[in-house]
């Protein structure tokens, strides 16, 4: 069965935006992945955790038929292959992948819960998921759109489209 996925995309250490460039390529390019679309690229302010650089943020969604754990299998060896550490929680990161929603897919497994559980809070997941896919489901929260729409105005204008600086 071919669903839609969405996967957030977010660096912060190193060239941040080089690595979330190239984590696009490389899925645009996996054959499991059919017809993706990327947003642009965003700026944003770290969300908890410990004090750390601005990340650069970005949504890649696909047609796929395979499953969440083969995605999450998927979004773990791309992390590792640009270097991903896992210290501290919500810590800094030179990439970070995560399975946002597969289809109107929903599972509470403690190793990928769909649609993400805090997917519908997050600016720096709804702007750029609603730039490729506005009309995404996201549950009982509704569509990505409509979340995006409902969160405080000072929330969504923290999202800032990355220009030609560098960070």
């Amino acid at each position: 069965m071919t669903r839609r996925v969405a996967l957030g995309l977010g660096a912060n250490l190193g060239d941040a935006r080089g690595t979330v460039t190239a984590a696009i390529v490389a899925l645009s390019d996996d054959p499991a992945l059919v017809n993706p679309r990327a947003s642009s690229l965003y700026r944003t302010s770290p969300v908890g955790g410990v004090d750390q650089p601005d990340f650069v943020n970005a949504v890649v969604v696909a047609d796929t038929e395979i499953g969440p754990d083969e995605l999450l299998a998927m979004a773990m060896a791309l992390e590792q292959r640009y270097g991903r550490v896992r210290e501290v929680h919500w810590g800094p990161r030179t990439l970070d992948v995560d399975v946002l929603a597969l289809g109107e897919l929903e599972s509470a497994d403690p190793r990928i819960v769909l649609p993400h559980p805090r997917a519908h809070q997050r600016a720096f997941v709804l702007v750029p998921w609603s730039e490729v896919d506005p009309d995404a489901a996201l549950g009982a929260w509704g569509t990505v759109a409509k979340r995006l729409e409902d969160l405080p105005a000072v929330e969504r204008d923290d999202v800032r489209l990355l220009d030609q600086e560098s960070l």
